[in-house]
């Protein structure tokens, strides 16, 4: 580099008194190349070549004119509309003239926004990957809300972002932060705005219905002005690194528990950015509360409210979870009530069953008085299924039953065992031996069990192997067609006469 003051004798030398560049580096002690950049001297010795003219040429107007209406159109479709017209060239010569002549988009000017204690809070959803609970995988979740005077902060997790986690996160933050501000600016969130033509919005009614409540505006950002609601982007950046980063945490409510106190501690520490008093947050929240809308006499009420359908079995089905409900309400249209903690079914106005709300996956919520009568109707009906059945195979079962009856014997247990000695011994032998029982006068399943073993002894019988199944129905319910075994006699007639085959 070169000061100005050599810089003006060298361009005064050449230009001046017309001294040749080798002439004035050798007089000043200078390279010749810093004498030419001095005095520029490509500006006026380069060669000069003219442009040829382009098959692209005669659409130059057309091109400059539609990008200007359009400026990011891709240079594909003004292909295919000056092919239309007559072009002939590449798409890649296109390309070229289009990297040229495309207008430069416009750089938008931003003011500093500013508000008044009280007067606007900002909201917007994080997200933080997700958590395992049970067999579920959740997705984790921060609602936050920012007060953009204080930048006092309410901030909790949920495991969605559901409309219901959505509302109630509103008022947990007016609880938190002890009033409501003026007014709420959201991002074009499917929980606020339901649709957006221009500046024509048209909000939830869940949301209207929340606003009405507490009588703030809700307003929403302008697209693509993510500028408007910074606040409340740069507190989930701020959270995210400052608090979530590297954070263990045995459940939701734990990971709640840590947020609030870390809020406390250090995001309501820190100074208000832009402040030149540097006051904590906290300080200007004090300050701020006093402008905040008081809160509603009675919180909004954020729980679920849906119909549901119960089908032949006692349960209903809720966020990938069954939850019974009385025998007596299957196929019937009833009314699921969902709160972050609890799951109520009502039939019409009256609640028929409550339950803790599971977030796991395929579990199944029950309450032992909901099922307690079907499992007794159904001990009921398969006693008389089997007393049916054993009435039919024995004709002496039915007075056994009844002299049972009237000595206040156990009619259920009685008849599930001598059904398993029907099984095993057969109906001759069983009703044989019922009638010896009750010749007897021992009216009882053991003494019927003994009378067959008697007689199997007496007549040298080998004792009967009782058939184990397990409780799976697949497999005690398999009926199995029996073959003729006739073959295996014979085959074991041979082998006791020495032939083999």
């Amino acid at each position: 580099m070169i000061d100005d003051e050599l810089r003006s004798r060298i361009r005064r030398l050449f230009f001046a008194e017309h001294w040749k560049v080798g002439t004035i580096a050798a007089e000043l002690g200078v390279h010749h190349d810093t004498v030419d950049r001095a005095i520029n001297r490509a500006a006026f010795t380069a060669i000069r070549y003219r442009r040829e003219g382009s098959i692209l040429d005669p659409y130059g107007p057309f091109i400059a004119d539609t990008l200007k209406q359009h400026p990011r159109l891709r240079a594909t479709r003004l292909f295919d509309m000056i092919a239309a017209r007559g072009y002939t060239g590449s798409v890649v010569q296109l390309r070229r003239h289009v990297r040229v002549v495309r207008p430069e988009p416009p750089h938008e000017a931003f003011l500093r926004l500013s508000t008044l204690p009280g007067e606007q809070a900002q909201i917007d959803w994080g997200s933080f990957g997700s958590i395992a609970i049970g067999h579920a995988k959740r997705a984790l979740s921060c609602f936050v809300l920012v007060l953009s005077w204080s930048r006092a902060m309410a901030a909790r997790f949920t495991l969605d972002q559901s409309l219901e986690s959505f509302v109630r996160g509103h008022v947990f933050a007016f609880e938190t932060l002890g009033g409501v501000p003026r007014s709420i600016l959201y991002d074009n969130l499917k929980t606020a705005v339901l649709e957006r033509q221009g500046d024509a919005i048209r909000f939830h009614p869940r949301l209207l219905e929340l606003a009405g409540h507490y009588h703030f505006a809700p307003k929403p950002c302008a697209p693509y002005r993510g500028n408007e609601k910074g606040k409340v982007e740069r507190a989930i950046q701020f959270l995210r690194h400052s608090f979530f980063a590297a954070r263990r945490f045995t459940s939701v409510e734990d990971l709640n528990a840590q947020l609030a106190d870390w809020i406390e501690r250090v995001a309501h520490a820190r100074p208000v950015p832009g402040d030149p008093d540097r006051r904590p947050v906290h300080d200007a929240l004090e300050e701020e509360r006093r402008r905040l809308l008081p809160l509603a006499e009675h919180a909004f009420a954020c729980d679920l409210v849906r119909p549901t359908t119960s089908g032949k079995t006692p349960y209903v089905r809720f966020d990938l979870n069954d939850y019974s409900i009385p025998s007596t309400l299957t196929r019937k249209t009833l009314t699921l009530i969902a709160s972050e903690t609890t799951v109520r079914v009502a039939d019409g106005t009256t609640e028929v069953a409550r339950h803790a709300r599971s977030y796991d996956r395929g579990r199944i919520v029950e309450d032992r008085a909901h099922l307690e009568p079907l499992a007794e109707h159904k001990r009921r009906a398969r006693d008389l299924r089997g007393r049916d059945r054993l009435s039919a195979a024995c004709p002496t079962a039915a007075p056994f039953i009844a002299e049972l009856a009237l000595r206040g014997g156990h009619l259920g247990g009685t008849t599930s065992r001598l059904l398993r000695l029907l099984d095993r011994y057969g109906a001759a032998a069983l009703d044989a031996a019922i009638a010896e029982a009750l010749r007897r006068g021992a009216v009882s399943a053991a003494a019927v069990a003994h009378v067959l073993d008697q007689k199997r002894r007496a007549d040298g019988s080998p004792p009967p192997l009782e058939l184990v199944l397990p409780d799976d129905p697949r497999v005690r319910d398999l009926s199995v067609t029996p073959h003729p075994l006739a073959s295996y006699d014979v085959l074991a007639r041979r082998n006791e006469g020495g032939t083999h085959e």
